[in-house]
């Protein structure tokens, strides 16, 4: 067969982040400041031995440093003989070292060769010159995955390296770096790309593809990269894909969501309203229509995340903040709408469910069902009052809760701070639907009413109901009561009283009343005569006592214990109300 009939086989198809992977430092997007710094170092001549890129994946960080190394190595036959950041033509190893083939500029990926063995044999090359470039460019991708032998066997070399070699070190992982290897390099930070950056960027590609994507599918897709472009330009491919190649039909927003399986951001603004509004069954089946449509449970509530936090820089920092970030036209008109009629209790509470729900949903057995609990536990919560609402009630002394509306239209306001607010943050006008089904409200429990204490007895007898015999009788023979007030005791202790008798008895009285009640020693004051001495006193003017004395002369009541005993016992009986008269007590 003749060549002439032999037909060319297609160029086989390159991706587009390969596609358009930049080729001089005039093509890199985003990293501004390090462009500035290193064009000032080259011209002065300043030119560090080592450098370490750093950044998420995607971010550029490889092929920054192939720029550098093709900088680092520029030159062009008769005009350019030294290092250049301004690379105009393609000088005399652009194209090798693009292309990974240049044997002057030594890649390597320090995630298969991560062991001492591997930098050995670095380090033994690194002695020998540049076979035909200016310098002998090492460059270690993922450097961070090298074990501490390996570190330990390079720090000497790339501290004081020969003045032909040069170190570029690339890390997602910068923190896993020792600060021996940090010390010895030049750092660079490479950001994320922001939502609008990669859109445009993306919008550019389009046009030199031939092909229409809807800008809030740029969007979608430079939102769902993550800051990096590679993962943009790698889902742009998928989306280009979906078009009908020759018809010249646009992508649209809904096919793009479709292939990332995004929530229908209109259906999250109804399901949030709808929670807000504590309509569980209305949340719950746009839950379940978007989870129909391919949405994952954890992008649904995720995207409720951003509504929440879009509502509340909204309530924070007012309309301005609504036009910051990835927020689209539709997200801010609803934003505005929603935002003054929401209070920021209830915006932070939605935000702590969300966040503990999509927690446990990453991590739960049945994510759908986990995502429904967390969008029913928001439900609820919006009869729930704010912790600044409970407190306003406790201090009114009202059990009820406030129930006046706020609606959710345009002209909707914020209540003034002096009333208490709604336990629902939003509630429809009456021409709207009903926003809830009526529910019976829980019972309130009933707050155990503290006990009242008038005096030193009540608290002695107080001592005796909560089954602490050792400190009722501290109270009743060891302290002389100086003053007492409500949350306020003042005594005199005798000489046998134990120096902790006020802090024990004030830790028991907070523990038993649920106050506080200050307990104080006053050594100047005398004090009152001990409960268990006026007791007794009572005991012997009493008739039995009387009685008991007159019949039996020889005994004395101060000194025999069984007097004492028989004394308690009456006091005991006197207590009780038992009525002894006189006549019964002599007979």
């Amino acid at each position: 067969m003749s060549d002439s009939n032999t037909e060319a086989a297609p160029a086989p198809y390159q991706v587009l982040a390969r596609k358009y992977r930049p080729q001089n430092f005039d093509d890199l997007l985003g990293h501004e400041a390090m462009v500035r710094t290193l064009r000032n170092a080259f011209a002065s001549g300043r030119i560090a031995h080592a450098y370490i890129l750093t950044g998420v994946r995607g971010i550029g960080k490889t092929t920054t440093a192939r720029i550098l190394a093709r900088a680092l190595n520029y030159e062009v036959k008769g005009k350019v003989d030294a290092p250049s950041i301004d690379m105009p033509e393609e000088g005399v190893h652009c194209r090798a070292i693009a292309e990974s083939r240049h044997q002057d500029v030594i890649e390597m990926d320090a995630a298969s060769r991560t062991g001492v063995g591997d930098i050995r044999e670095l380090i033994e090359a690194v002695r020998y010159a540049p076979v035909e470039a200016r310098y002998k460019v090492y460059i270690i991708d993922e450097v961070h995955m090298l074990s501490n032998s390996a570190f330990n066997a390079l720090l000497k070399t790339l501290e004081e390296p020969p003045p032909h070699v040069k170190f570029i070190f690339a890390t997602t992982e910068i923190r896993k770096l020792p600060v021996t290897v940090l010390s010895r390099c030049q750092r660079f930070d490479l950001r994320r790309f922001d939502g609008e950056t990669i859109a445009d960027y993306l919008g550019g590609i389009c046009d030199k593809e031939g092909v229409k994507v809807a800008r809030d599918g740029l969007l979608m897709i430079a939102k769902a990269a993550e800051g990096s472009m590679r993962d943009a330009l790698s889902l742009l491919d998928q989306a280009i894909i979906q078009s009908n190649h020759g018809a010249g039909d646009e992508i649209s927003a809904e096919i793009v969501r479709d292939m990332l399986g995004l929530a229908n951001r209109s259906d999250s603004w109804d399901m949030l309203e709808a929670a807000m509004k504590g309509n569980a069954p209305e949340a719950l089946a746009l839950f379940r229509g978007q989870y129909d449509q391919g949405a994952d449970p954890v992008i649904i509530l995720k995207d409720l995340l951003e509504l929440v936090h879009l509502l509340t820089r909204v309530k924070a920092a007012g309309k301005e903040a609504a036009s910051h970030g990835a927020a689209g036209a539709a997200d801010v008109a609803r934003a505005l709408a929603l935002a003054d009629a929401m209070p920021m209790a209830a915006l932070t509470r939605a935000w702590n469910l969300l966040l503990k729900g999509h927690g446990e949903t990453l991590t739960a057995p049945d994510a759908v069902a986990c995502g429904e609990i967390a969008l029913i536990r928001l439900c609820f919560a919006a009869d729930l009052p704010t912790p600044d609402e409970a407190l306003r009630q406790l201090k009114q002394g009202s059990g009820k809760q406030n129930t006046a509306p706020i609606t959710a239209s345009n002209s909707a306001s914020v209540a003034p701070a002096s009333q208490a607010q709604p336990s629902n943050p939003i509630q429809t006008n009456n021409n709207g639907a009903q926003a809830q089904a009526a529910r019976n409200p829980s019972p309130t429990p009933q707050e155990t009413a503290a006990p009242m204490l008038s005096s030193l007895g009540d608290v002695a007898r107080l001592a005796g109901q909560k089954r602490d015999a050792n400190l009722r009788m501290e109270i009743e023979t060891m302290m002389r009561l100086v003053r007492f007030d409500q949350g306020l005791i003042e005594f005199h202790p005798t000489d046998n009283a134990p120096h902790d008798l006020a802090g024990r008895l004030a830790q028991r009285l907070k523990e038993w009343t649920g106050e506080r009640w200050v307990v104080s020693i006053n050594a100047r004051a005398a004090g009152e005569e001990t409960l268990r001495s006026e007791r007794d006193q009572n005991v012997f003017d009493h008739p039995m006592m009387k009685a008991a004395l007159k019949a039996f002369p020889d005994i004395d009541p101060t000194k025999d214990v069984r007097i004492e005993e028989i004394a308690e016992d009456a006091a005991l009986i006197q207590s009780d109300d038992s009525h002894i008269t006189e006549d019964e007590g002599e007979a």
